[in-house]
């Protein structure tokens, strides 16, 4: 790591630290996501206890996306764009520092959420599972991280966080459910579906925990390379 880039990412860091919007939307990840955990049911015999624990993150999801929105989205507010890349004239620098400065607490967090998650979850459900408790924390803290780098990439591609927040927000709580109804196998390769295949104790599709993941790695590298793009070819 670069001395450049250890600066950039420490200055990034203080915007993320500083903004109570940005620390609020962390919270709420952990907070939504538990609550759900807390309601968790048995449901009938062959019902899926994992995704019964971790069925907040469907909610959870929304708030790191809005973590990743925000984080990118002030940049284009008031010039700070430009006071940024004042101080780091290296684009791709500064994208990349701005990146880590959302994913390293976002990924903290979601481990925490996971973690707490399936503690709680576990207490109502009195069915512990270590094996699959600890691959649905981690799958948990890696897809709250994607989404909310999609998040992010998308932002900066759009240059405006209320367009990002008008696309994601509507797909994730609606389109991405009616779309599945429809086109069976193909929506397993939706982000939001690809990756909570890893929060399920069974899975009938097409991927599998990793798989899926992997599936929404990809579609955060797209939304990413297009936010760079965009930023290299955009003036501030």
């Amino acid at each position: 790591m670069t001395k450049e880039f250890t600066s950039a990412l420490h200055g990034e860091w203080i915007k993320i630290r500083t903004l109570r919007s940005l620390l609020g939307t962390l919270c709420a990840v952990l907070l939504a996501t538990v609550l759900f955990a807390a309601f968790a049911d048995d449901g009938p015999v062959d019902h899926d206890a994992l995704f019964s624990v971790f069925f907040g993150v469907s909610f959870g999801q929304i708030a790191a996306v809005a973590f990743g929105v925000t984080a990118v989205a002030a940049e284009f507010q008031g010039g700070a764009l430009r006071v940024s890349l004042a101080a780091v004239p290296h684009r791709g620098r500064w994208f990349a520092a701005k990146l880590t400065a959302i994913a390293l607490p976002m990924l903290a967090v979601g481990l925490v959420t996971g973690l707490v998650t399936w503690a709680v979850g576990s207490a109502v459900l009195q069915e512990p599972s270590t094996v699959e408790g600890l691959r649905g924390a981690a799958g948990c803290a890696v897809y709250l991280t994607l989404m909310a780098l999609l998040a992010a990439g998308l932002t900066a591609f759009l240059r405006s966080g209320v367009a990002a927040l008008s696309i994601l927000i509507p797909f994730l709580l609606s389109v991405s459910f009616v779309v599945g109804d429809m086109s069976g196998n193909a929506a397993d390769f939706l982000p939001d579906r690809a990756g909570q295949v890893a929060l399920h104790s069974t899975w009938d599709g097409t991927l599998g925990p990793w798989t899926g993941l992997a599936a929404t790695a990809l579609w955060t590298a797209t939304a990413l390379a297009a936010g760079a793009w965009r930023l290299r070819h955009r003036d501030a």
